[in-house]
């Protein structure tokens, strides 16, 4: 029987995508297999994407044995996070005065340094390897997810990608995505989802294990096993288990239940309270959607790290000419996914672009033309707790008069919860709401507490998972989603009228 390692280490996304549903065993930081060394056991391994360079996750034994396999001639599949891991170093200081570089393996002569990149892409290949033989000059699609996309060195390049936008800016350009050593035997890419996308990735992988019929239905039927593995914990090595699921019919009949998480603005920790949710009902034993209005995906990664779902075509919401996909077709491809609730993840405040001519250009008008529940996060941290209520109250009035459901506020990165609770008379004079709750501000030891920074998944997810399940009524939350319904998007002078009024 072929065996294929793939690596589960925290901080790894070993869901994030399939692989080609090719992965037969895990890999963890004791380097066995069986019981066994994993280069005596394995006939090739595959390393996720995630935060395993920042999260420093991958320990000596391992990297020991990941030499070995390459040394042996045998095949290395490294996926973004898992290409830099492959690589010289990686500097992850994005929003560092200076360069904070962590050391890779150096198995791939190359180095990483900040760029962000969010696009589907159409990638070329121009070298072969194990992974592209007797494919060059074919092009290939997935998407870019990183934030430390430049690469440079002198490993043999094999891919390119053609890029839209990189570091929120239009820059259509041709960038590297792909390397391989020398022997062709280890690749690094950073396109996500080559293999779920691309058969002749897959088949040329096969081939180079000379797997026959046989070899391919065992590699098959052992990958389910190692899936429905996975996917009976919560994250990875955190010790929650998932409960048995616990879905009926008034969760997933056609549509599921979807709710917004919204905000008065950026940095109020949208991300961190999708985070924690999903990962509380996940724990549950629901199946979770999260999808995330316009093209910045990196920001429902923590959730998907949790969940152990994959990054769908449809996760990232168009809105204008940035993101994946158009909400009539998202609302469409979700039909046959059997998820129980699907949570979306807003962008910058409910109402940024809402002013743009460009339609929709905001999580207001997606909230607006699909009848979504919209749950409001004001943030407490920078204008103070009663700033906050004022803010989430006029939002809300301008809600109210574009016809969007506020079902829900929450006031976050509370620092005094007696002034907060103070507050509640006040946000619902103006508001009428009933589900008024708050969030403390959460300490976070670990540099790097959202997506934009380096953060370690681990750290975050728990922190989210353990500060949602003792702050938040989820069971209320849940009763508040609801059902979509598309309808056209309002044009561009009511909006105006109704937003002005």
């Amino acid at each position: 029987m072929k065996k294929i390692g793939l690596l589960y280490v925290k901080g790894s996304l070993p869901m994030f995508e399939t692989f080609g549903n090719l992965p037969t065993h895990i890999l963890k930081n004791n380097g066995m297999v069986n019981g066994k060394k994993a280069h005596k056991e394995l006939d090739g391994l595959i390393i996720p994407g995630g935060s395993i360079i920042e999260s420093e996750s991958v320990k000596k034994t391992l990297m020991i044995e990941i030499r070995k396999i390459e040394r042996e001639g045998k095949f290395i599949f490294g996926m973004c996070s898992g290409f830099q891991l492959l690589a010289n170093q990686t500097d992850i200081g994005r929003k560092s005065p200076c360069a904070i570089e962590k050391k890779g393996l150096g198995i791939l002569d190359v180095s990483f340094s900040p760029m962000i990149g969010t696009d589907r892409v159409e990638a070329e290949i121009i070298d072969n390897s194990f992974l592209t033989e007797d494919l060059v000059g074919n092009k290939i699609t997935g998407f870019h997810c990183h934030t430390y996309g430049n690469i440079t060195g002198n490993a043999k390049p094999v891919l390119t990608s053609n890029v839209k936008r990189t570091d929120y800016t239009n820059d259509p350009r041709e960038l590297l995505s792909g390397v391989r050593n020398d022997d062709g035997n280890v690749v690094g890419v950073m396109v996500h989802g080559a293999l779920d996308e691309n058969t002749s990735l897959v088949e040329n992988i096969l081939k180079f294990l000379d797997c026959k019929e046989d070899n391919i239905l065992s590699i098959k039927n052992n990958n389910q096993k190692l899936l429905n593995q996975i996917k009976r914990e919560v994250g990875i090595e955190t010790g929650v288990k998932v409960k048995e699921n616990i879905s009926n019919d008034s969760y997933n009949d056609l549509y599921p239940r979807i709710i917004m998480i919204a905000s008065t603005g950026s940095d109020s920790g949208k991300t961190f309270i999708t985070t924690g949710l999903t990962g509380i009902l996940k724990k549950r034993g629901y199946k979770v959607g999260v999808l995330k209005v316009g093209p910045d995906i990196r920001d429902i990664v923590p959730s998907l790290y949790l969940n152990k779902e994959k990054m769908e075509r449809f996760s990232s919401i168009k809105i204008g000419s940035l993101g994946w996909k158009d909400l009539f077709d998202v609302l469409e491809d979700i039909k046959g996914h059997n998820y129980d609730i699907i949570i979306i993840e807003g962008v910058m405040s409910v109402f940024t672009g809402i002013l743009n001519e460009k339609i929709p250009f905001s999580s207001a008008e997606i909230a607006m033309a699909s009848n979504i529940p919209v749950l409001m996060v004001s943030p407490c941290n920078k204008g103070g707790i009663e700033t906050a209520a004022v803010d989430i109250a006029a939002h809300v009035d301008r809600m109210d008069k574009l016809g969007i459901n506020t079902a829900g506020v929450i006031l976050n990165k509370v620092y005094d919860e007696k002034i907060a609770e103070s507050t509640f008379k006040f946000i619902k004079s103006k508001t009428g709401i009933d589900f008024l709750t708050l969030v403390p501000k959460v300490k976070i030891t670990e540099r790097g507490n959202m997506p934009e920074v380096e953060i370690k998944l681990e750290d975050f997810c728990l922190n989210a998972m353990k500060t949602v399940e003792k702050y938040l009524d989820v069971n209320k939350i849940l009763e508040l989603a609801a059902k979509p319904k598309f309808k056209e998007y309002m044009k561009y002078k009511e909006i105006l009228n109704r937003f002005s009024s």
